[in-house]
């Protein structure tokens, strides 16, 4: 009775879902010459509908592929960690069953003979496929489920050897969070009779699907590692170091089928040219098996490349694998019409799965050339650090061992070997002390990522990017570092590998007087908002002191929090257990403090005019309606993931419905930034009358230039240029254009700037240089009645690392990086480019959380000045 009732629900769920897509059954993806067994439960059986239908549920997804990896002994299942959302990552190792049994001494095996040491020569090719690392790409994501469905159902006689011969590692799915947010998108919107319209709703979601819960695009996530996802596979990743990785994605519908190698001339020279060729053998099995049968239209070589390291098709290829990029026009919706015809997400998703079966094959028949390349990778490794003068990178972090640590943790996922410095080093005219520097050496297997993270390239055989150009890490890091060319015996280093754990400070003594503590911890911003959120009274100091401590005198550089005990509703045991939670949770040293009397002249604690007081801020996020989700999502996870800052978030054309008076904050970022009229008139009365601050970056920053301050570019200047430049126009080649027209784009690079480490943006800063990262070729104007309101300015020489052309760097240099001016009782402060790109800029994040908690200590110009 049970079975025909569910017999009955599933052909009444076909029937009401057959008018919403092309639902097909598993057979219709599945190779026409093998048989499957009947005893693993096929999706339309776990489901309820076919494939295709409508969208599969990240649960139903995560239980149907358990369940089928529990029928199975072929295919293993292990969660590796989970979104912020807290939905699992799944990681399958898919290989025959006697192969199951000895997995461990296989994937040992395996790491020997990349090593070049000996291995049975049956040891199985091991190879890795990504899906969904876009939320958005839906057919990466659903063809994991007859990708795994015929690994575990396929007859042993149809299967033939190649479990024998291959472990097959699958992560489903990469971003769980922004699956979930396309399904959710899809069947709010579906409609009984399917909707092909380009123009209908169900097909229009990109970015908010695309991304993880903080909106960060994950694909972009393999070098930096900053969000859970990318450090769950990036440890499976380097566990196994697969010989292919297989990444799975899709991009505009009318697009054909596109798969690597790509761009002969776009590939990063620290990958060996063998990589593209042996890619390319790869391909030919797409075409010969699948593709050109049934007469599809692909491409393999333009428009992708493999330049920046941090995408899941290229980091593979600068760590000894080959890396293969798919990419396929988008039905989101499930049906849509296009320049090419209809197309399906069903077909979509039999492509994807079928060149899957295609990305196997084609490494089997090349397995003796995948073993070798491998090897020779390595092995080349260590002959190319023996002629590099570079023998090992020394760094540190003065005054914030957090973000030397963090840059520790960030190396050690990536598998480099980093030590502690037991005796000082001195190089470049920098003394590295003991115990606080590390010391990365260059001969070992990951020498090709050492370089890629460390060199600081600037140019380029062509300038067309992808992506960014440059991403030097020690510099975006904000490290001191330093390449050692000399021997390393004089180099005193530990003998165990450093791990870069969070460092709790010392427990503070209890204060006789009150407590202080420095601002250059990378955790200082939080402690000081743990601080303020206990409705404690806080101050900070705006010049250098010295203060008597139950340890001895201490220096405060600027920005240091004074903790006073006079006037606070909390008690003095209460305050001290607050101090202790900050010393051991955010790391951040506390003094505590004997005396408010301190030998600066002027300059003692209860001095109005050196420490000033700090107020609560409330934040006001604006997202969306032309902003930049990414940046909005970057500044969102700085302020609330890193700093446990209570963020309020609100759609950009919605401003006109808060209640001002209770924000203190308003950050604008990238993209159409502009107001309407009558939310710009409220924002300009909040800053002027309230008291708000205004943190624009990017294009909002050149936006309120002009809004608040009235400034922009002379339009008559730039009519004349423009007919000037007409009249000597030169004829050019069409073939030409698209690297012309890429000649003055900067893609992403990074700028060297000088920092008035004495503004009130520049506390907590141990020196005046610090690298930014830009990627728009607009530029701040500089204002004319103020010298103080430049913070931070571009060099004369700026540029450190990426690409720019000369021309750019003229217009750049010199110019200011960040303008902070009072607008009546309030701040506006520009910053020319996103302090928190990819939230992998710890050194220049400090200049937002500095423009959070001080910008009411931005003064004005009062003076007479002439032009100087």
């Amino acid at each position: 009775m049970k079975s025909l009732l569910r017999a009955g629900l599933l052909a009444l769920g076909a029937a009401l879902t057959s008018s919403a897509a092309v639902a097909e059954p598993i057979s219709f993806f599945m190779p026409e010459d093998v048989s499957y067994d009947a005893s693993i439960t096929a999706p339309e059986d776990s489901f309820g509908y076919e494939v295709g239908a409508r969208p599969v549920r990240h649960a139903d997804m995560v239980a149907y592929l358990r369940e089928i990896a529990g029928q199975s002994d072929r295919i293993s299942v292990e969660t590796i960690g989970y979104t912020h959302e807290h939905r699992p990552i799944l990681f399958f190792t898919v290989t025959s069953s006697e192969n199951q049994q000895r997995i461990d001494s296989i994937r040992d095996a395996h790491l020997a003979r990349m090593r070049g040491e000996d291995a049975p020569a049956d040891t199985p090719l091991v190879l890795w496929i990504n899906f969904g690392v876009h939320g958005a790409e839906s057919s990466g994501m659903d063809a994991a489920i007859p990708v795994l469905y015929h690994f575990a159902a396929a007859s042993e006689a149809d299967i033939g050897d190649t479990l024998d011969d291959t472990v097959l590692l699958f992560t489903a799915v990469f971003n769980p969070d922004g699956h979930s947010r396309r399904v959710n998108h899809v069947e709010t919107f579906f409609s009984q009779a399917q909707n092909t319209d380009p123009a209908d709703i169900i097909h229009n979601l990109w970015v908010e699907a695309r991304t993880n819960h903080y909106w960060f695009d994950l694909n972009r996530q393999w070098l930096l590692l900053t969000q859970p996802e990318a450090q769950a596979w990036i440890g499976k990743w380097h566990e196994w170091k697969p010989m292919v990785s297989a990444d799975y994605h899709e991009m505009g519908s009318s697009s054909p089928f596109y798969f690597h190698p790509g761009e002969a001339l776009r590939r990063n020279p620290l990958i060996p040219e063998r990589a593209r060729d042996l890619t390319y053998r790869i391909a030919q099995q797409h075409t010969t098996d699948f593709l050109d049968p049934e007469a599809r239209l692909y491409t393999t070589q333009e428009g992708f490349d493999n330049f920046y390291i941090g995408k899941g098709s290229t980091y593979p290829q600068i760590n000894g694998s080959l890396g293969i990029l798919f990419e396929i026009g988008a039905a989101r919706g499930g049906e849509i019409e296009t320049d090419r015809g209809l197309v399906t997400h069903a077909d979509n998703v039999r492509t994807q799965f079928r060149t899957a079966l295609t990305t196997v094959e084609g490494a089997r028949n090349i397995r003796d050339e995948l073993i070798e390349y491998q090897t020779s990778y390595f092995a080349e490794s260590a002959q190319i650090a023996s002629r590099d003068n570079r023998r090992a990178y020394v760094f540190t972090a003065a005054g914030d061992p957090e973000r030397a640590n963090r840059f520790v943790r960030l190396l050690r996922m990536h598998d480099i070997d980093v030590y502690t410095l037991e005796g000082d080093v001195r190089a470049d005219g920098r003394t590295y002390a003991a115990g606080e520097s590390f010391v990365v050496p260059m001969n070992q297997d990951q020498h090709r990522m050492i370089r890629g993270v460390f060199d600081q390239v600037t140019e380029f055989p062509e300038n067309i990017f992808y992506d960014v150009s440059g991403w030097t890490l020690p510099l975006a890091y904000d490290l001191e570092y330093s390449a050692l060319t000399g021997g390393l015996r004089s180099v005193s280093m530990s003998d165990e590998l450093a791990d870069g754990a969070f460092e709790a400070a010392p427990a503070p003594d209890v204060a006789p007087y009150g407590y202080a503590l420095e601002w250059s911890h990378t955790f200082a911003p939080r402690a000081l908002n743990r601080i303020l959120s206990a409705e404690l009274l806080a101050r900070t100091g705006t010049e250098p002191v010295t203060a008597e401590t139950t340890r001895g005198r201490v220096e405060l550089g600027r920005g240091a929090i004074f903790i006073p005990y006079a006037r606070q509703d909390m008690s003095r045991e209460d305050i001290h257990a607050l101090m202790e939670t900050i010393a051991s949770e955010d790391g951040v040293t506390v003094h505590a403090l004997t005396s408010g009397l301190t030998p600066n002249e002027g300059a003692d604690f209860g001095a109005a005019r050196v420490f000033r007081s700090v107020e609560t801020p409330k934040v006001l996020l604006a997202f969306d309606d032309g902003l930049t989700r990414y940046d909005s999502g970057e500044m969102w996870w700085t302020l609330d993931f890193r700093h446990n800052m209570e963020v309020t978030l609100v759609r950009k054309d919605d401003l006109g419905g808060v209640d001002w008076s209770e924000y203190t904050h308003l950050i604008l970022v990238g993209g159409n930034a502009r107001l309407s009229d009558s939310i710009q008139e409220e924002v300009d009365d909040w800053i002027r009358g309230d008291g708000g601050t205004l943190i624009a970056t990017r294009q909002a920053a050149v936006w309120a230039q002009e809004a608040f301050f009235d400034r922009k570019a002379d339009d008559e200047d730039e009519a004349n240029g423009s007919e000037a430049d007409a009249e000597a126009m030169t004829r050019l080649n069409v073939a030409d254009m698209a690297v012309r027209e890429a000649e003055h784009i900067i893609g992403g690079a990074l700028f060297e700037t000088d920092l008035d480490t004495s503004h009130p943006l520049g506390f907590g800063f141990g020196d005046r240089t610090l690298a930014v990262q830009r990627n728009i070729t607009d530029v701040l104007i500089r204002p004319e009645d103020d010298p103080y309101a430049v913070p931070l300015q571009y060099t004369d020489d700026p540029l450190l690392s990426g690409y720019a052309s000369q021309m750019r760097q003229d217009e750049i240099a010199g110019t200011p990086a960040v303008v902070a001016q009072r607008l009546g009782r309030g701040s506006v402060i520009m910053m020319a480019d996103n302090p928190v790109f990819r939230a992998t800029f710890p050194g220049s994040e400090r200049l937002l959380m500095n423009a959070i908690f001080f910008s009411p200590m931005i003064d004005r110009a009062r003076g007479e000045y002439e032009e100087e």
